[in-house]
């Protein structure tokens, strides 16, 4: 078992869960499409092809509870599908991302683009930001070429 694994193992097992194989085949399809925001749909797709006999309760069920142990990161759209991604736990906050609203791709933008209307936020309200989430929508590189 590699080291991210026991990372996950020790989560689940603070919690109170097993790392299963059923849990462990999921991780690992998410983490091999690093950057894809895959839908739990893709996710079942992906995990039958290698694990005929898991059904789509179960990948439903887990990615819910990997999702609140924060081992995976959801992805809401608000386009009825939920997409998942392997949690930051950097300590820093998680990536943003840029959704084409014509073709529906999302693009990961890296760094923190809000650092300092954070410390602003801070100082004028007495508030402690621990993370945030920022979603911009508009068209990608292929979309707007059309437009």
């Amino acid at each position: 078992m590699n080291s991210s694994h026991d990372n996950y193992k020790k989560k689940l097992k603070e919690a109170g869960y097993k790392l299963t194989p059923q849990r462990i085949a999921i991780i690992n399809v998410i983490s091999e499409n690093k950057g894809k925001h895959l839908s739990t749909e893709e996710i079942y797709d992906i995990v039958k092809q290698r694990n005929p006999e898991m059904g789509l309760a179960t990948v439903y069920r887990t990615l819910q509870l990997l999702d609140e142990l924060e081992v995976v990161s959801s992805l809401n759209l608000e386009d009825g599908c939920v997409r998942y991604e392997l949690y930051c736990h950097t300590g820093e906050h998680n990536h943003h991302h840029l959704i084409c609203s014509n073709c529906g791709a999302v693009i990961e933008v890296e760094g923190d683009l809000l650092e300092e209307l954070e410390k602003k936020i801070e100082m004028e309200y007495d508030f402690k930001i621990m993370d945030h989430k920022v979603k911009f929508y508009g068209l990608c590189r292929n979309c707007k070429n059309l437009v």
